[in-house]
């Protein structure tokens, strides 16, 4: 009876509300909006999970944490198990505990949801993960295995390749990643402003890293400093992650004109050399009284909030389809409303306009209305016709997405590709050439975090069979008899 009741009142327990910074708060400052659960938020919402046998909230992870028994080690005050058993399947359990899309993958299988709220499952992760950060003196240091004696490369320090560097160095390979710019991070540091993602955490991810003996090695771009032939040579296995750092340009009257800029240059510009933020920045952005953003996913978001922050009086975000049809996270799109971001729903632009000095003067748009179902399912855009209109802009950001950049693939004619530029890999993660495996934004041509590192994780478990199974290696990377 008494454990009936005890049953009933854990069902009937409200999820858990993460502190946030006010709006007012934040407008201007760069500071995380998520503040984190307190010990006592905590160790409540772990209470709410009920420990179900088919846990189906793993089936939703891309990289299958074990979720309930994380849970379980927390709820029972077990903190550095829960550590322990958190970076067993994930390499970055900070960095998703904030970005990651927990809504539409594991919380979205959560049985809770079925009569009520899902448990805040990365909220736990990221309470979890910041108590490591916070007590390092209690966490169990993880055992380095032995060597195999064999040597991988990963090329790109994105979440794809911070992950199969983990997992490469957990089998026991010497792992080196070759970074082409003068940071660490990739995406998770020069496309996630810090008031999303601090970029401290991504500091700390990557000190783990390189307890487990990953090296990294800074200014090294693949297809110009070295070849994809040399580094067959050098090692006995290869995964690319070099991203999607291309943008995919409007083919509108004025993209060129001053004053516009792509997702990747601005982004970069602020959070990778701060400008804007700092006085000292070598590398400043033009802010403008009317900032107009492009785009409906988390990289626009991300541009129009940014726009906020750097003195935008007006920042508004226009998408071709409906707010419902948004890629980006409910989340991020309630913190920019609360921000005072507008939202230019059905519309589309037409041709950026300027003024006689050259400089971006407004967006001329039409305006949309959604048809028929598509290929992809989704209700095509129709332009209502004569619904033309002009929206006053000083700087234009085109968020509409990103391409991989053609200079490695350009250098490997016999790599397979796709017609859009991404590199063709099997189930595996294995590429048409033996021994190179791919992963990331190379292969998805622009995805969330979480499936690049699911991406990484796979591809690392096939390279370390296909290493544990094979011989003594020749330098071209076939196996020696």
């Amino acid at each position: 009876m008494n454990e009936s009741l005890a049953s009933k009142a854990q069902r009937a327990m409200p999820r858990a509300a993460m502190h946030e910074l006010s709006a007012e708060e934040r407008q201007h400052s760069f500071a995380e909006v998520n503040t984190g659960f307190t010990a006592e938020q905590a160790l409540s919402e772990a209470t709410r999970c009920l420990q179900c046998k088919t846990r189906p909230c793993v089936s939703g992870c891309p990289v299958r944490v074990a979720i309930p028994e994380f849970i379980a080690a927390l709820a029972s005050g077990e903190l550095p198990r829960s550590v322990q058993i958190l970076r067993q399947n994930n390499a970055l359990p900070a960095v998703c505990g904030r970005v990651c899309p927990q809504e539409i993958q594991c919380e979205a299988r959560c049985v809770r949801k079925k009569n009520g709220e899902a448990v805040a499952i990365g909220c736990l992760e990221r309470y979890v993960a910041d108590w490591e950060i916070n007590h390092q003196d209690q966490v169990v240091t993880e055992p380095l295995p032995p060597h195999t004696g064999k040597r991988v490369v990963v090329v790109g320090s994105g979440p794809a390749g911070l992950t199969a560097a983990g997992e490469l160095a957990r089998y026991g390979h010497a792992v080196t990643i070759f970074e082409a710019l003068h940071d660490c991070g990739g995406v998770l540091r020069y496309g996630i402003p810090e008031f999303r993602l601090p970029k401290k955490i991504v500091d700390g991810e990557m000190a783990h890293l390189s307890a487990l003996g990953v090296t990294i090695e800074y200014n090294v771009i693949i297809g110009k400093t070295i070849t994809l032939a040399e580094l067959q040579e050098q090692f006995d296995g290869i995964f690319i992650a070099n991203g999607a750092g291309l943008p995919r340009l409007l083919n509108i009257p004025g993209e060129n004109l001053k004053g516009v800029y792509t997702a990747n240059e601005f982004l970069t510009r602020v959070n990778l050399m701060e400008a804007g933020r700092s006085s000292n920045s070598m590398t400043p952005v033009i802010m403008r009284r009317e900032v107009v953003v492009i785009g409906g996913g988390n990289t626009a978001i991300d541009c129009v909030r940014t726009a906020r922050r750097l003195g935008a009086q007006r920042a508004l975000l226009v998408y071709r389809r409906s707010e419902a049809e948004m890629p980006a996270r409910t989340e991020e799109v309630r913190h920019a409303r609360e921000e005072g971001i507008e939202f230019g729903m059905l519309t589309s632009p037409t041709a950026i306009l300027a003024t006689k000095d050259g400089w971006v003067s407004a967006l001329r748009c039409v305006r949309i209305r959604l048809g028929p179902a598509d290929d992809s399912g989704r209700q095509r855009p129709e332009v209502i016709e004569g619904s033309e209109f002009e929206l006053s802009a000083g700087v234009v950001i085109n968020a509409v997405g990103a391409a991989p950049n053609p200079l490695f693939s350009a250098t490997v004619p016999q790599l397979p590709l796709n017609t859009s530029g991404t590199i063709i890999i099997d189930a595996t993660g294995e590429t048409g050439i033996h021994g190179v495996f791919a992963g990331g934004d190379i292969v998805r041509g622009g995805a969330t975090v979480i499936l690049a590192m699911g991406d990484g994780k796979r591809a690392a478990g096939a390279l370390h069979r296909s290493l544990a199974s094979s011989g003594e290696r020749c330098p071209n990377g076939t196996r020696r008899s």
